[in-house]
């Protein structure tokens, strides 16, 4: 199927092939999981304090890089782990160790909704990430596009991650692709606080991805705000 590149996306390719070292790292193989978790309200609080002990263990694994626990801004019972592993030996250890079991077995009483875990792959890592502060915005949004537009899809996501990585409080932008729906992304960001978020938002790099991307989208945008429950 012969795909048309818009002027954008023709931009975007040659952005992306220009960009400095902090915009551009090669991918990796090593593993990486999102997971969407929800509770009711009522029991987000004992929800927390399962996702912390899991935490605390996972990170005392062989190989475990990160492992970030978060919950909604606004909707308390939605929380979401974040995860990055060395390798994949490491992530299949952990895949069917205590800890997961444990942590699955303790909250499947709470759960109102599936326990959506999805194995990705980082395909445009930020090499030059720096700590989240206490006022922290995490930003995870699922991005679904048909299949014929998953290449140009990637180019844009990549050019954005190469603009907003250079913009005020960016922490932390990456691109991860879905191990078994490869037209499935995540994009996960790490602003300072709120207002450098929305500064980001009403940007044109981030205006004008949201426009093309909007064109090949198979699902409605869907980006999820979050804090660092730690």
């Amino acid at each position: 199927m012969n795909i048309v590149h818009t002027p954008l996306v023709a931009a975007a390719i040659l952005a992306v092939a220009t960009a400095g070292a902090r915009a551009q790292v090669p991918g990796t193989d090593a593993p990486r999981v999102i997971t969407y978790i929800e509770v009711s309200p009522t029991s987000a609080g004992t929800a927390a304090g399962i996702l912390r002990r899991a935490a605390a263990a996972s990170r005392k694994e062989a190989g475990n890089l990160r492992f970030e626990i978060l919950q909604h801004l606004e909707r308390p019972g939605e929380l979401a782990i974040l995860e990055a592993w060395s390798d994949a030996k490491a992530f299949e250890t952990h895949e069917g160790g205590a800890t997961l079991k444990a942590l699955r077995g303790e909250l499947d009483p709470l759960r109102v909704g599936y326990f959506d875990r999805r194995l990705e792959t980082a395909i445009d890592i930020d090499a030059a990430a720096n700590e989240p502060g206490k006022d922290a915005v995490y930003v995870a949004t699922h991005v679904d596009v048909t299949g014929q537009f998953k290449d140009d899809a990637i180019v844009l996501m990549k050019k954005l991650a190469a603009e907003s990585r250079k913009q005020d409080g960016a922490t932390r932008f990456e691109v991860w692709q879905q191990n078994n729906r490869l037209n499935h992304f995540t994009v996960v960001e790490v602003w300072k606080d709120q207002a450098l978020l929305h500064a980001h938002n009403a940007a044109a790099p981030a205006r004008g991805f949201r426009d093309e991307v909007g064109r090949m989208m198979g699902a409605l945008y869907d980006d999820r705000r979050y804090k660092d429950l730690e």
